[in-house]
């Protein structure tokens, strides 16, 4: 019996209308990229394991897809290491190479290779796949496509605005309004892990906090104590769970929070610089919100911290983030580069506007016209309107077979083809083309230059 086909659990197949819609919102984001002067790179899609093993935290790591070596991969492993059954060890005998998790680091590692190649500050954008070994849900996938833009070799805090005011354009076009763009700053949360006494534990500090709007304060409290985090400095926490207002009030009680930390002082003079030049630049459609527990829990972020929303009639995750990583270059032997990025995220911006219902009609229009296929005579001089249409930036095709009338007219509307020509023996003998469009049924004869000029107005 034959096999019953499937795809993995966590991946999708697109069919046409899809594809249209995602390469709308690709080709918005990339009109927007270019506009700002980011310039595109691609890397491959599996790296070297240790480019990517250690770069995302604990739990990052474990979602990275493992790629097993060529050949009898088993070979490497002695009979005492396969017996000990220590997967972590056995995968480095077993796995060099890996899919990778995101984009940022593999244009880390990018930008170090090619450094004599690269003009700095440079500006680059990247839409590229990328496989995470997660549970699949609503709006989360295994592959995934982000799209991102970095710029490294420049630390002023200007390309920071720049990114928020990117976010608001490509929102803008997409006609998503309402969108919300979160910001912290990594130096604010190693303050405060120094104020409750657990600058030794800020990672896992941060990986409880960014949990709070998904677990809620109590949950993440436990997990602080159980990863060694004391009462005491938990209790010292409490002023941040309550935090509200405005993104100047929010500031003001930080510098409170924060007055003993030098550290935590630095993130809030950047915070604040950052949101005065967007309120004196203003934002076309998005909101510009301090929330200080925004952590996301990856090691290399080093200040601003970026997480979009999208509106809140729609119940979605974060459809886009990313934040400065002052030593990621540093991992790879080029010190003192100071980059920051964000990220769109592709298939949840997607699924907003299809929740929305914001996707233009016209984008999945395809072909324009369809030729019905009346014999081979026919068909020829079908084929050369065809050919003429396509020079004129037309997108016309004929029927290839010469099948029944009604077959082909059924073909036409289930593509949503709006019209049809028809080239019979009559047609053919006076050099005309019958027309008919689709939804009125309206017919009318033209010969190839008005006909042309037809989908041309």
């Amino acid at each position: 019996m034959a096999q019953k086909p499937s795809i993995p659990k966590g991946t999708r197949d697109f069919n046409p209308e899809q594809v249209a819609k995602r390469n709308y919102i690709f080709s918005t984001i990339k009109t927007q990229f270019e506009r700002f002067g980011f310039q595109p790179i691609e890397t491959p899609s599996f790296e070297n394991s240790d480019t990517l093993m250690g770069k995302y935290g604990e739990e990052g790591d474990r979602l990275i897809f493992k790629i097993l070596n060529s050949g009898d991969y088993l070979s490497k492993v002695d009979d005492a290491l396969y017996q000990e059954k220590n997967s972590n060890a056995t995968t480095a005998k077993i796995s060099e190479k890996a899919l990778r998790y995101d984009l940022t680091v593999p244009f880390a590692r990018y930008v170090v290779q090619h450094q004599n190649e690269i003009e700095f500050p440079f500006k680059r954008y990247q839409m590229q796949p990328v496989w995470r070994a997660d549970r699949p849900q609503k709006g989360r996938f295994r592959e995934f496509y982000q799209c991102d833009a970095d710029v490294v070799g420049s630390d002023s805090l200007f390309q920071e605005v720049e990114f928020i005011q990117l976010y608001d354009n490509v929102f803008s076009a997409l006609q998503l309004e309402g969108v919300t763009i979160k910001i912290n700053n990594r130096k604010i949360l190693s303050g405060i892990a120094e104020v409750i006494g657990a600058s030794d534990k800020l990672i896992d500090f941060t990986v409880a906090l960014d949990k709070l709007d998904k677990i809620g304060e109590e949950k993440v409290k436990e997990e602080m104590l159980g990863k060694g985090i004391s009462q005491d400095g938990i209790d010292k926490l409490q002023p941040l769970f309550t935090i509200s207002g405005s993104f100047e009030s929010q500031i003001e009680s930080l510098k409170d929070i924060l007055s003993t930390s030098e550290e935590g002082t630095k993130g809030i003079k950047e915070l604040s610089t950052i949101n005065k030049t967007i309120t004196a630049l203003g934002l076309k459609t998005a909101t510009l919100q301090l929330d200080v527990t925004l952590a996301r829990g990856l090691n290399y972020y080093t200040g601003a911290i970026f997480e979009v929303s999208a509106p809140k009639k729609v119940s979605m995750g974060s459809i886009g983030g990313g934040g400065r990583y002052d030593d990621l270059t540093g991992i790879f032997g080029l010190k003192n580069v100071s980059g920051v990025g964000i990220s769109f995220g592709l298939d949840r911006i997607y699924l907003v506007l299809e929740e929305l219902n914001l996707f233009p009609s016209t984008i999945t229009k395809t072909t324009e016209v369809l030729f019905i296929n009346f014999g081979d005579n026919e068909a020829l001089a079908c084929l050369k309107a065809v050919q003429a249409l396509r020079e004129n930036h037309i997108n016309a095709e004929l029927y290839p077979d010469a099948a029944k009338m009604k077959k082909q007219m059924n073909y036409a509307n289930k593509r949503s083809i709006p019209f049809v020509v028809l080239v019979g023996e009559e047609e053919l003998n006076n050099n005309m083309f019958t027309i008919k469009n689709m939804e009125s049924g309206e017919q009318s004869q033209l010969n190839l230059e008005a006909l042309i000029a037809h989908f041309k107005a």
